[in-house]
């Protein structure tokens, strides 16, 4: 039999986009139907382990990808708001919540890939309704992820006479371990285990691979897939590259585990096909969901085990700062309005501190360009917007309270400190954002204008620092120095911007560059405006 080896790997690699494209469109369309509160549903409800691993499937069936929950999962552990315990919950949980592609592709409906692509396509092209968009991705990605499957089938059907692949699968039946390997290679490269698991159904279907050989691919599916939670831990905290370690070595164990097994497994997934007549595409996927569940059931107990172990594999002081509110107490709203109201402050202040950290990492990012420090922006950023919701809700349930009239000032000092913290936090995350954008453009600034940056960002964060001294502290001292600090600003922000405007006349630097040096000092001046807000709160409260 002549193999046409330009019509196989076109009908394939193609095949394989649409198909990979169809599953990223349908967890698009899955998430914004459900509402975008992913992250929410992660950090609200890992309260226990069992809890993590619920969030993790729900999460997961939503975005159609282990990989997505996966690194969402290291984000919030490297950002303080899950510990390691709780991620590697969500971790079990992601890898049950991925079996759900495989069981779908199993409800053998490949001929009715087209029709599902058209409604889809009438739905995104002849409605405006946002909700009726959502529901048209759905469609066209299901569909997509149908007729893809269905052009990967026909591209390697012609393998069927191939004398090498023949001796390949029998080799893989023998040998589980290059089974696993090849399994492990493939998703690496795809990037996408429902990917490599959906042409093992279609290989096992078209009877190109017996079961004793799809099993161990299946397991190396499992081990491939945590390559980009990897990925997504370089240049993260010591706790995101555990959790991404603890993704690895919760595989690795259920691989081996299955595979000493393997005689017995292989026995059950028969007896399951033979008595529920199951089609060749559902046996892997009961094969993929039972291997997935067990595992995690094995293994769930043994959390604080597998946390220990990747402690020890990752040595280094976790520097993670618990981001979530640590004193607001509901109880005290009820029983002491003003211990409330002080245990508020201390939560503003610990804001505060996360405002100050956050134009530290902003100016180290100005002076190295080190990606490192604008991710830790970015997460401090985060943290303070979380800070921001929680922080207000307490303060609004108080102002429910009886509080004096000195305790009811403080209240609103209090709330009026918040946004201003927050816009704090707004224009740092600006400035990184300019940074990124002068990286990516490769806008050169004079040395001139760098030490005119460096000058203007250490009095701003000197500024920010010695405002929230005088509201720990109601330092009037202090706060009269903020206000002459931020006149201070004021002045160097007109004198550096006509600076600017000479260099840029006299052709020392370009337009890109002074537009850039431009907003880095206007969002520092405003910084400055926030910060004296801060100290004429605690001055207007003393008098």
């Amino acid at each position: 039999m002549e193999l046409n080896l330009q019509e196989m790997l076109f009908e394939f690699f193609g095949g394989l986009g649409i198909f990979l494209y169809g599953i990223k469109l349908m967890g698009d369309g899955l998430q914004k139907s459900a509402g975008d509160r992913l992250r929410d549903i992660l950090d609200r409800f890992t309260t226990n382990p069992l809890m993590g691993v619920l969030a993790g499937i729900f999460v997961t069936v939503l975005l159609q990808t282990s990989t997505g929950t996966t690194v969402i999962t290291i984000g919030l552990v490297s950002a303080g708001f899950m510990t390691l315990r709780q991620a590697i919950g969500v971790i079990m949980g992601a890898n049950i919540g991925t079996t759900v592609t495989a069981f779908i592709i199993g409800i053998d409906i490949g001929e009715y890939a087209l029709p599902f692509i058209a409604i889809g396509s009438l739905m995104l092209f002849f409605f405006k309704s946002k909700k009726v968009h959502n529901y048209g991705q759905i469609f066209f990605g299901f569909g997509a992820l149908f007729f893809g499957l269905e052009l990967m089938s026909a591209g390697m059907k012609p393998l069927r006479g191939f004398e090498a692949f023949h001796e390949l699968t029998v080799e893989m039946s023998a040998n589980p371990i290059l089974g696993v390997l090849i399994g492990t290679i493939f998703t690496v490269i795809v990037q996408s285990s429902s990917a490599t698991i959906g042409i093992l159904q279609s290989l096992h279907a078209e009877a190109m691979v017996s079961l004793d050989g799809a099993l161990p691919v299946l397991f190396g599916d499992n081990i491939g897939t945590t390559i980009t939670a990897l990925l997504a831990s370089i240049g993260a905290s010591v706790a995101a590259k555990r959790a991404a370690a603890t993704h690895v070595l919760f595989n690795l164990i259920g691989t081996t585990i299955f595979v000493i097994l393997l005689g017995p497994f292989t026995k059950l997934i028969e007896l399951l096909r033979d008595n529920l007549d199951l089609n060749p595409e559902m046996t892997i996927a009961f094969a993929h969901g039972i291997f997935n569940t067990t595992n995690t059931i094995i293994q769930l107990p043994f959390i604080a085990i597998l946390a220990l172990i990747v402690v020890k594999l990752i040595p280094g002081e976790d520097s993670i700062v618990e981001y979530k509110a640590q004193h607001l107490d509901p109880v005290f709203i009820e029983q002491s309005p003003s211990i409330a109201l002080g245990q508020a402050k201390e939560e503003v202040l610990r804001m505060g501190k996360f405002a100050l950290k956050g134009m530290e990492e902003t100016h180290e990012f100005l002076k190295t360009k080190n990606t490192k420090h604008s991710s830790n922006a970015y997460q401090l950023e985060e943290a303070i917007n979380n800070l921001d919701r929680k922080i207000t809700d307490y303060l609004v349930d108080l102002a429910t309270s009886s509080l004096s009239g000195h305790e009811s000032e403080e209240h609103s000092m209090l709330i009026d400190t918040v946004r201003d913290i927050e816009r704090i936090g707004d224009h740092f995350e600006n400035i990184v954002e300019l940074i990124e954008y002068q990286q990516a453009n490769k806008v050169k600034m004079t040395n001139t204008a760098m030490e005119d940056l460096e000058i203007m960002f250490n009095l701003t964060v000197s500024t920010v620092e010695q405002a929230l001294q005088a509201l720990d502290q109601k330092n009037l001292d202090s706060a009269r120095a903020v206000v002459t600090k931020e006149d201070e600003i004021d002045r160097m922000e007109r004198t550096l911007r006509k600076q600017h405007i000479l260099r840029m006349n006299e052709g020392q630097c370009t337009g890109q560059a002074g537009i850039v040096f431009v907003d880095i000092i206007s969002n520092l001046e405003r910084i400055g405006d926030h910060a004296v807000n801060i100290a004429e709160y605690v001055l207007g409260e003393q008098k």
